[in-house]
C-alpha cells in the first residue's frame, strides 16, 4: 500500500487512511484503533539537523544509521587497504632497513630491482621513493574504494595467524603436486620457495648470522615487492587490458589471473642469478601465483603479502 503527499485537511487524510487500511483487514475496528494517520507524521516529527546530516552521508543508505561500523567483522576490516598497509609495514621496514644494514650493493629482491629500474627510467631515482609509493598507493586505494577510514589493531594478530594457515595450505599443495608428478623430484626441489633470483647470492653473505639475516631480508622483500608488482600493479592492469579487448568482466579476471601467474613464475628464471628452468618448479610457481592472486582478490593485499612471506619462512628456515 502506497502513501502519497496530499494537500487536503487532516480529517480527510484520516478518513482515507482508515478506508484504505480496512480493505486488507477482516476486523474493521483494527483501523479505528490506529493512533494517528500517516499524513500526520510529518507534522508530528518535524525534520531535524540530524536528518539532514544523514541524507548528506553517501554511506548512510535508505533509513540506515551512519554510525561508525564498530562491529564490522574481522573479514571486512582485514581486507581493507588501510589495514593491509599497517599489516605489511613491518615488511617494508625490515626489508629496506635490512638492505641498508647489509649495504646497498648487496643483492636485492628481483621485483624490487625491476620496479626501481622502471622508476629510474622515468627519471625518479630517489632511494626511498619505491617504499613511499607503496605506502601512498595503498592509501589512494583506500580512498578510491570509498572504505571508511577505520582501523582496528585487534585484527592484526588474526591476520598473522590466517597468513600462517594459508602458508601451510600452500605447503600442502606442494606436497600434493609431488605425489601426482610423474617424475617424482626430490623434496628440496619441490619445497623450493618462490623467491627472487638474488636469493642464492644473499645466502653467501658473511658469517652464519649474516646469512640467516640475509635470508630473512630476502623473504620480506619477496613477500612485499613481488606482491606489489604481480598482484597490486599487474593484475588490475591485466584485467583492464582484457576488458578493452572485448572480454567480459569474469573472462577478463580469469585471463588476468592466468597471465599474471605465468609471468610471476617465469620471472624466477630471468637474469644471471635466475634459476635454471625446470617444468616442475615452473608449474608449482604458476600454481603459487594463482594462489596468491586469489588471496589478493578475496582477502586483500595484506593477507597475500603475509602468506607469501610466511610460506618462504616455513620452507626456507624451518
Amino acid at each position: 500500500m502506497s502513501f502519497f503527499p496530499s494537500t487536503s485537511s487532516d480529517d480527510d487524510g484520516r478518513r482515507r487512511f482508515h478506508r484504505d487500511s480496512s480493505r486488507g483487514l477482516d476486523d474493521s475496528a483494527h483501523a479505528a484503533r490506529q493512533p494517528f494517520a500517516a499524513a500526520d507524521i510529518p507534522d508530528a516529527l518535524p525534520p531535524s539537523e540530524d536528518d539532514d546530516a544523514t541524507d548528506l552521508d553517501p554511506d548512510a543508505g535508505d533509513g540506515q544509521s551512519s554510525e561508525p561500523a564498530a562491529d564490522a567483522s574481522y573479514w571486512q576490516l582485514s581486507r581493507t587497504p588501510l589495514t593491509s598497509l599497517v599489516f605489511t609495514l613491518p615488511l617494508v621496514l625490515a626489508y629496506e632497513g635490512g638492505v641498508l644494514l647489509l649495504g646497498r650493493g648487496s643483492p636485492r629482491n628481483g621485483a624490487d630491482v625491476w620496479l626501481r629500474h622502471l622508476l629510474d627510467a622515468l627519471g625518479f631515482g630517489q632511494y626511498f621513493l619505491l617504499p613511499l609509493l607503496t605506502v601512498v598507493g595503498l592509501l589512494v586505494w583506500q580512498h578510491l574504494a570509498h572504505d571508511r577510514w577505520r582501523l582496528s589493531l585487534a585484527v592484526l594478530p588474526g591476520m598473522a595467524a590466517e597468513c600462517v594457515l594459508w602458508a601451510v595450505v600452500l605447503v600442502g599443495v606442494a606436497r600434493l603436486q609431488q605425489s601426482i608428478w610423474p617424475f617424482r623430484p626430490g623434496m628440496l626441489q619441490i619445497l623450493l620457495p618462490p623467491l627472487d633470483a638474488a636469493q642464492p647470492a644473499l645466502l653467501q653473505v658473511g658469517d652464519q648470522w649474516q646469512g640467516v639475516l640475509a635470508r630473512l631480508i630476502g623473504y620480506c622483500g619477496a613477500g612485499l615487492y613481488e606482491e606489489v608488482l604481480f598482484r597490486l600493479l599487474l593484475l588490475p592492469a591485466a584485467v583492464w587490458a582484457f576488458e578493452r579487448l572485448g572480454c567480459g568482466t569474469l573472462a577478463a579476471a580469469c585471463w588476468a589471473l592466468l597471465l599474471s601467474s605465468l609471468l610471476f613464475s617465469a620471472a624466477h628464471y630471468v637474469g644471471p642469478l635466475g634459476d635454471s628452468f625446470a617444468l616442475y618448479s615452473f608449474t608449482f610457481r604458476t600454481v603459487a601465483g594463482l594462489f596468491f592472486a586469489l588471496l589478493f582478490l578475496l582477502r586483500g593485499f595484506g593477507i597475500a603479502a603475509g602468506t607469501h612471506f610466511f610460506y618462504d619462512l616455513l620452507v626456507g628456515l624451518l
